[in-house]
């Protein structure tokens, strides 16, 4: 019972005075034993169990607290709803570890400090090589980037599978974009992972920055997961630069590092105006600049706000060297998407065909994703009362509103 009684107590201690706790009571609880305390995001156990690479089991003898979680993909600008996934973890939990012919204990333990949280691991072996070795072989296994989307934030690295799922399901096909933009972006990097003999050939650094430029909503962040599906090169995936123990250059120099040891690669940046500030810029701009460094990387950046970038960033071209903009749509673009949709109604929900190009021209100034919402809002309500012949009245009644929502929501940020 000592072990559920450990961690009964520890969790009813200041969160600052767990780990030790947990540390001091094990170490006296099984002195012949060899111990580690762990903190890396990458020790994932479960994650390499379920890859069948060793085995765990929870400890019968005491209350393992698992939790479940139904993940849902992420919304998608041109995108309909896909299954989501139920997926299990433990959050408290003392288990049995099997590996090349060793056992292991191990102990995972979850807490929340402030706005941060903490997962803290500790192995338990016979031997400390067998502990130090099963230590390093998880962390680096979880490092390497096999097809999975590798995360960056709050300091540290995770692999997410729910970012991946949605990933291995977004695709150029339903992209609607200005005149050829989506093909120029992707002939673009196609050429570039093609050309590493050539570059070499002529002494040219092989890397590349890509700046994807525009108002939220019109297609960037689907872009940027299509390619990266298209592709198939690893990606790393950077959502914060900011960590409460850690500073911004570290995490800066950890981002980079990484990318360099997975090379070839895409780098993506995520509004990249929201990840950089006075005091991180320099270090960033150094960090990117590392031509001899950075061979094989792909920076793929995306901005809502270009204005908020220093022109160091922006208009240096040996930096970002191709510059995308994804502007509101325009009729042909409004006429394509509104089509798009209303082939994949139901018949009694279709627009006639006259009522298509009417639609597109009253939403001039409609982004995609207002454009989405169009439909779907009108889609609601016509289920209430459904008769046929009937959308399009609908559709016009909410451009109404949406347009009034649009005029309020571009008050607020004002």
């Amino acid at each position: 019972m000592y072990r559920e009684e450990l961690i009964n107590k520890a969790l009813r201690l200041p969160v600052s005075a767990i780990p030790y706790y947990v540390s001091s009571q094990l170490a006296a609880l099984f002195p012949e034993k060899a111990l580690i305390a762990c903190e890396n995001g990458l020790f994932d156990v479960e994650e390499y169990a379920r890859e069948e690479h060793c085995s765990i089991e929870a400890e019968t003898t005491i209350y393992n607290e698992f939790v479940s979680n139904w993940e849902e993909p992420d919304e998608e600008e041109h995108a309909t709803a896909t299954d989501g996934q139920l997926t299990k973890h433990a959050r408290n939990a003392w288990m049995q570890v099997a590996w090349g012919g060793e056992r292991l204990e191990y102990i995972k333990m979850q807490w929340v400090e402030g706005y941060s949280h903490h997962v803290h691991h500790w192995l338990l072996a016979d031997r400390e090589e067998t502990a130090n070795a099963f230590l390093e072989i998880v962390i680096r296994w979880n490092a390497e980037v096999r097809g999975e989307i590798l995360v960056f934030d709050d300091g540290c690295w995770h692999k997410d599978q729910q970012l991946y799922r949605v990933i291995q399901g977004a695709t150029l096909d339903n992209l609607i974009l200005h005149g050829t933009l989506k093909q120029d972006i992707r002939t673009d990097l196609e050429r570039f992972f093609n050309a590493r003999a050539l570059y070499e050939k002529y002494r040219i650094p092989w890397k590349r920055g890509i700046l994807l430029v525009g108002s939220p909503g019109n297609g960037k962040t689907h872009t940027v997961k299509a390619l990266i599906n298209l592709l198939g090169k690893p990606c790393l995936y950077v959502k914060s630069l900011k960590a409460e123990y850690c500073t911004d250059e570290k995490n800066i120099s950890d981002v980079f590092s990484k990318a360099r040891k997975a090379a070839p690669c895409i780098l993506v940046l995520e509004d990249l105006d929201s990840l950089l500030t006075d005091e991180n810029r320099s270090f960033f701009l150094n960090e990117l600049d590392g031509f001899a460094a950075n061979i094989g990387i792909v920076t793929l950046a995306t901005t809502n706000h270009p204005e908020r970038l220093d022109p160091a960033i922006l208009d240096r071209p040996s930096r970002f060297d191709r510059k995308y903009a994804f502007n509101i749509p325009g009729l042909p673009e409004r006429i394509e998407y509104i089509s798009f949709w209303n082939a994949s109604l139901q018949d009694m929900m279709c627009l006639p065909e006259e009522a298509i190009e009417h639609i597109a021209k009253l939403t001039a100034g409609f982004s995609f994703a207002y454009l989405k919402e169009l439909f779907l809002s009108s889609m609601m309500r016509w289920i209430v009362a459904p008769q046929p012949d009937i959308m399009d009245k609908i559709m016009l009644e909410q451009v109404t509103l949406l347009r009034e929502q649009m005029v309020i929501n571009a008050q607020s940020s004002d």
